[in-house]
């Protein structure tokens, strides 16, 4: 009985982790100077960020509690939640439900084109993969302005889409100042925040993975949705919220494309702090568009952080 304690108390001594060896002076000092400059290092990008985001946030959060008086002044005297209690009007209701309709409308079309064109980026040799991703970067290298103008007149009842339908008989091309000219524009505009993503995800994929499924009798299709499609996921998730959250509070392209019959949710904002002038309404709509933003990384953050987790324990 002795012998089998002293047997565990030994073997109880040999399962404690041994203690970190102990940092020398010139050990600790490196460290802190390290720290020091990296500190330096960051300094000024986090001075940038904190004047000119993190500031004007917190001045939209706290308008968002003023009092709209009388005359259309802004008080910020009288905190309450007015404006947020006005978020549930059903003309409120009506311009989000439209935004986010045609938000997630334009995520599912640019996922449906980019993830072929991706695709076939992937796999294609690295000369004409690298002369590919420049037609991929050239729409960054323009104006934003310009392309959704340059849209406009495409799409515009004297522009080539009228006459080309004018010519086959089928009469006057009307789709601008529609819904369908906005998700037009909004999928032109930011198809290219799908295809990287996606792009990267095809190419640090293992592709023989696909040819192990089809070495075991399966098809195309369903090796592309059983291998394929599951290990590009990461892709398709940040995709899917570098289109869908500036799709929900886009204001240039309903402007220009949309016209007054479009009202979507960044352009009723704008209005609300030009026209309107009820700065406390504005702010609490601006305030729901960063808090669905802040879901949204979040929501990618865990999916990355699951996908890591996911690939560190595969064998």
């Amino acid at each position: 009985m002795l012998r089998r304690h002293s047997a565990s108390r030994s073997s109880d001594r040999q399962a404690k982790p041994a203690a970190p060896p102990a940092e020398s002076p010139d050990e600790a000092a490196i460290q802190r100077r390290r720290r020091r400059t990296g500190t330096l290092i960051a300094a000024p990008g986090a001075l940038y960020l904190g004047v000119f985001f993190v500031a004007p946030l917190g001045l939209i959060t706290v308008y968002s509690f003023a009092t709209r008086t009388s005359t259309g002044r802004t008080s910020l005297s009288g905190w309450n939640v007015d404006a947020y209690e006005r978020l549930a009007d059903d003309v409120i209701l009506g311009v989000i439900a439209r935004s986010a309709w045609l938000a997630t409308l334009t995520t599912a079309l640019c996922l449906v084109v980019a993830y072929p064109f991706a695709y076939y980026l992937a796999t294609r040799p690295p000369r004409l993969r690298a002369r590919l991703l420049v037609l991929v970067m050239i729409p960054f290298w323009t104006n934003g302005l310009v392309r959704i103008f340059a849209i406009r007149f495409l799409l515009g009842s004297n522009g080539p889409a009228s006459a080309l339908s004018e010519a086959m008989g089928w009469g006057t091309f009307r789709i601008l100042f529609t819904p369908t000219a906005v998700v037009l524009g909004m999928v032109y505009g930011f198809l290219t925040f799908m295809v990287l993503p996606l792009y990267v995800a095809l190419e640090r994929m293992d592709w023989r993975l696909v040819e192990a499924a089809r070495d075991l009798y399966a098809s195309g299709a369903k090796a592309f949705w059983r291998v394929t499609v599951p290990l590009t996921r990461s892709g398709i998730v940040a995709g899917t919220i570098l289109v869908f959250v500036p799709s929900f509070g886009a204001y240039v392209v309903p402007e220009i494309l949309g016209g007054a019959k479009t009202l979507l949710l960044g352009s009723y904002v704008a209005r609300q702090f030009q026209a309107a002038r009820n700065w406390p309404l504005g702010a609490a709509l601006s305030v729901l568009i960063i808090v669905a933003m802040l879901l949204a990384v979040a929501l990618n953050q865990r999916h990355a952080a699951r996908a890591e987790r996911t690939q560190g324990f595969a064998p």
